[in-house]
């Protein structure tokens, strides 16, 4: 099930994000977020109901020096300024697939994560499985069927 954006989502993203949401026609937006000291800079696009035979996506990309990135499917976002960041993920058949894209113009992606590694004591993963299990944690919070696209209020 696609959710849509709106125009409020979009902004709360492009607050945490510390920068300004420009569309590019009427259904992507691109925000570009820059770091300055770290001489880091990164382009986002969150692409709105794409049509994929008959069947509407969002899609997010990033682009970065020497990387490009993409989220099909996504079907949540917490924003959260606590973080510094914004998580966009989407869930498929008990898998979870997680962009997080941070105000200082860094960007994480964890693809095709089981359950048995969200729901697990991270405690007990090894270390390459417990940072994906730690920063994926905060799509727990949201349950998919009665998902708005709220943001998250840290």
């Amino acid at each position: 099930m696609v959710h849509q954006f709106t125009k409020e989502n979009i902004d709360a993203i492009a607050d945490v994000l510390e920068t300004q949401a420009k569309p590019l026609g009427n259904d992507v937006y691109r925000l570009e977020v820059k770091n300055e000291e770290e001489n880091r800079k990164l382009a986002l696009e969150i692409h709105l109901g794409l049509d994929v035979n008959g069947e509407e996506l969002n899609m997010v990309s990033v682009y970065a020096q020497n990387t490009f990135l993409q989220l099909h499917n996504c079907t949540a976002f917490i924003a959260s300024d606590m973080l510094k960041q914004v998580t966009f993920f989407g869930r498929q058949q008990n898998r979870t697939s997680g962009l997080i894209v941070e105000q200082g113009a860094g960007c994480s992606l964890y693809a095709n994560v089981s359950e048995a590694v969200l729901n697990s004591d991270f405690t007990q993963l090894p270390e390459d499985l417990m940072m994906c299990a730690i920063a994926l944690s905060l799509t727990e919070s949201v349950d998919n069927d009665d998902f708005s696209f709220d943001e998250d209020e840290d």
